[in-house]
């Protein structure tokens, strides 16, 4: 409707297309007319149906027939009136009972045949519309097609309406034919559409898979690093118990140069003779020790191979 299109128009976008509409827009605003008449009409065929404010359009009594060209409920009292005085007429009066027992279609279509064009004139609203001008191409009553000279060129209007309806409808075939086109193109966009989301899905599932796969490779180096730095801790513990033995050993020689340092200074020979034997043992076992290689130390300290793997890692 009117109010909705100039919505829209403020908020810059078709409703039902979401089509731009351009704010100096050069076309109109015109109201859905058909929508609008059709509107009344099923309103009024629910008030039948419904039985819901029928009263006469005259006397204000209980409405029994609808007279569509009036758009009048009338009462069996106006309604005789209403013959006598439209009898030249073709108004089409129908019962209120006949309209509720038939559909909406029906009524719809009897009140569409019954609907005549009123002149555009005002001062000959009453007159009925037969004369289309196709110079100013409008609708004209009799009276406006005698009387005005600038009209010319006259048809029956009711040709002219069949004309547009028919002008409309190859319109219509032209438009079905070439959306059949846009159907196609839509088509091949919607499997484009469905094929770049499927590819989308199987990469984002490739990407989990292979740093899924990753995250496996790492948390196995992890495991296989671990490993050598666990080699690497019973190394400095083999070290620590060998660095404690060789304290022993420093400790014991330099106790056993202590002892024979204070038995040339100190001891008797009764005390010499009953301890040399003893110490000279002592000596040859200390004699006899040799220290630990040196490169097999360094190698258990050596943690290059763990930097190389986490380099490369």
């Amino acid at each position: 409707c009117l109010s909705c299109l100039r919505k829209n128009k403020l908020t810059g976008h078709c409703h039902m297309c979401q089509t731009a509409i351009p704010q100096a827009s050069s076309t109109p605003s015109m109201d859905n007319l058909l929508f609008t008449n059709l509107q009344a009409r099923l309103k009024v065929y629910k008030k039948i149906v419904d039985r819901v404010d029928l009263f006469c359009g005259y006397c204000k009594k209980a409405g029994e027939l609808w007279c569509s060209s009036c758009k009048e409920f009338l009462c069996t009292n106006c309604f005789e009136v209403h013959q006598r005085y439209l009898k030249r007429e073709s108004h089409d009066a129908k019962r209120v009972m006949d309209i509720r027992a038939g559909s909406a279609k029906d009524f719809l279509e009897g009140t569409r045949k019954t609907s005549n064009l009123s002149c555009s004139n005002p001062t000959h609203k009453s007159q009925t519309v037969s004369i289309y001008c196709n110079k100013c191409e409008k609708a004209l009553c009799c009276i406006c097609a005698l009387l005005d000279s600038q009209h010319g060129s006259f048809c029956d209007i009711r040709s002219e309406t069949q004309r547009r309806q028919e002008e409309l409808s190859t319109m219509v075939q032209e438009l079905k034919q070439k959306r059949s086109s846009f159907e196609a193109t839509y088509s091949v966009l919607q499997d484009e559409a469905a094929r770049l989301e499927q590819a989308q899905r199987e990469m984002r599932e490739l990407i989990r898979e292979r740093v899924e796969h990753l995250v496996q490779l790492i948390r196995q180096e992890e495991g296989e690093l671990l490993g050598v730095e666990t080699q690497q801790e019973q190394g400095r513990r083999e070290l620590a118990r060998e660095l404690e033995h060789m304290e022993g050993m420093l400790r014991r020689m330099e106790a056993s140069e202590r002892l024979v340092e204070k038995m040339n200074l100190y001891a008797t020979e009764q005390e010499v003779m009953d301890m040399q034997p003893f110490i000279k043992k002592s000596l040859e076992d200390l004699q006899c020790l040799q220290p630990a290689a040196t490169g097999d130390q360094v190698q258990r300290g050596n943690f290059a191979e763990c930097r190389a793997r986490l380099q490369a890692l």
